[in-house]
Formats: C-alpha cells, sequence, structure tokens
C-alpha cells in the first residue's frame, strides 16, 4: 500500500487546486478541468482511500488529511496556490490553511462548513456509519450520492457521483466520518486573512445556512455566491453558474478588483 496521495494535474499557469468531498477523487472536477486549464494549473488531488488514491490508508484525522495533500504537493513542487475545498474537502483546505497559511493566496470553501459533526445534515454521522457496515458501500454511495442534487438519482451529475464513488474504500469511508467527529475549525476561521469565497446552494442538505452563516461570521472579509436552486453537487447541477462565480473570484486576484 502506497502512502502518496494520485494527483491530476491540467492546464497551465497559476495553480488552482480543487480537492474533493466524501466519496469523491478527481473525476469529479472534469468539467471545472475543461472550464480553467486555459487560464489555471488545475490540480485535483484524490484524498487518501478515494478516488485515484483509493490505495492509501486513510487517516481518521482532518489534519491528518490536509498534511497528505501537503505532502502531495510538496512532491510535485507546488508552492504558493487558490485553493478550493468541497464538503469534506472544505474541512481539509481549512486545515490546510491553518498549517501553511504562507501558501494559500485566495481560498474558496464550497459547500461546507467550520465544524464536523454537521448540524442538520440529511442524516447524522453515526447514521452513515451503520448504513455502510450493514447495507455496504454500494447502497451507502448512492444514498448520500442522491441528496447531493436537488432531483435525487434522475439528476445527470448523479452517474458520475457512482463512477467516481464506487472506488473508495470501506476502510476510508469509516476514517472520514471518525475524522469530521472530533475536527472543529471554527477557532481558526478568525485567523483565515486572505481573501475568501464562500460557494452554497442554497437547497444543500449536508450543509444547512447557519454553518454558512457561521462561516461569514468567522471570516473577516469574506463573501457568498449563492447558487440558487442547487443543493449539495452545485458544480454539476449548474456549472455555468458555478464556473462564473468561481471565475470572477480567482480573476480579482490577478489584479482586479478586490485583488
Amino acid at each position: 500500500m502506497t502512502s502518496r496521495l494520485t494527483v491530476t494535474r491540467q492546464g497551465s499557469g497559476a495553480p488552482l487546486v480543487l480537492v474533493h468531498g466524501y466519496f469523491g477523487g478527481a473525476g469529479h472536477w472534469r468539467g471545472e478541468c475543461a472550464a480553467f486549464a486555459d487560464r489555471y494549473e488545475v490540480i485535483a488531488p484524490a484524498l487518501a482511500g478515494f478516488g485515484e488514491s483509493a490505495a492509501v490508508k486513510a487517516p481518521d484525522s482532518i489534519a491528518g488529511n490536509a498534511a497528505l495533500v501537503w505532502d502531495a504537493l510538496d512532491a510535485e513542487g507546488i508552492d504558493r496556490i487558490a485553493l478550493l475545498g468541497h464538503s469534506m474537502g472544505g474541512m481539509v483546505v481549512q486545515e490546510m490553511t491553518a498549517q501553511q497559511p504562507e501558501r494559500v493566496e485566495r481560498l474558496v470553501l464550497y459547500g461546507t462548513g467550520s465544524v464536523g459533526l454537521l448540524p442538520g445534515r440529511f442524516e447524522t454521522l453515526e447514521q452513515s456509519r451503520q448504513r455502510i457496515l450493514t447495507q455496504g458501500m454500494e447502497a451507502t454511495l448512492r444514498q448520500i450520492a442522491a441528496t447531493w442534487f436537488v432531483d435525487g438519482e434522475k439528476a445527470p451529475g448523479f452517474a458520475t457521483c457512482l463512477e467516481v464513488g464506487r472506488a473508495a474504500t470501506e476502510q476510508a469511508a469509516l476514517a472520514a466520518l471518525s475524522a469530521w467527529e472530533t475536527w472543529n475549525g471554527t477557532p481558526n476561521l478568525g485567523r483565515i486573512a486572505i481573501p475568501t469565497l464562500i460557494l452554497w446552494g442554497d437547497r444543500d442538505r449536508s450543509y444547512p445556512r447557519p454553518q454558512i452563516d457561521a462561516l461569514l461570521a468567522g471570516i473577516s472579509g469574506s463573501r457568498l455566491a449563492l447558487l440558487e436552486g442547487c443543493a449539495h453537487a452545485a458544480h454539476l447541477e449548474a456549472p455555468d453558474a458555478f464556473h462564473a462565480a468561481l471565475g470572477d473570484f480567482l480573476a480579482q486576484g490577478k489584479g482586479g478588483a478586490g485583488a
């Protein structure tokens, strides 16, 4: 078993690192690679035990996942970055920013929050754990991924989530739940001193609005891009709106307004 995360790289320009969420992988970012590779080098690490890094044993802490991503970026020779994290990946990028703040130039927190216990989630973490243990990974993946879309399993992006999610190991799926239970990024929010965008679909069943408001209140100068009529996987439900909001924010770091 290897200890190095797999990293997908596409395009050229300033590094834009995209960190996926639960049951994810680099394959979740195909649309973003296509949309941004003409302006940025889009870098998509797969977290331990998920997607292309399924052969890596997953740590049971958010800090451990963050350290593995930094190790992978170091191995790729990548230094200062714009950093986006989705869902569990949003927890990871908050921890990455706390660990090495000097390397993160702009931060995007997408469909995520500052606490791991996920108050208001569609089911408790223990219910997800028991589903894995009693119903298996495929049933758990299908049930969870359906909640990421307004149209559930009928959504066009649902098939992509199944395809990518099937690479996840049971060890990683259970370790992630344990990692969330012990993580609280709230004390670090006030230390984030870089431009920060919060992207959120207003029908997200994993991270309800109070968690988004906590991020906005905790991170000075942060702003919200609201994706109306979207659930947790807004980048797959409304890619044009998602890319417009992200592209506008990133362009500000190239000398535009708010840079």
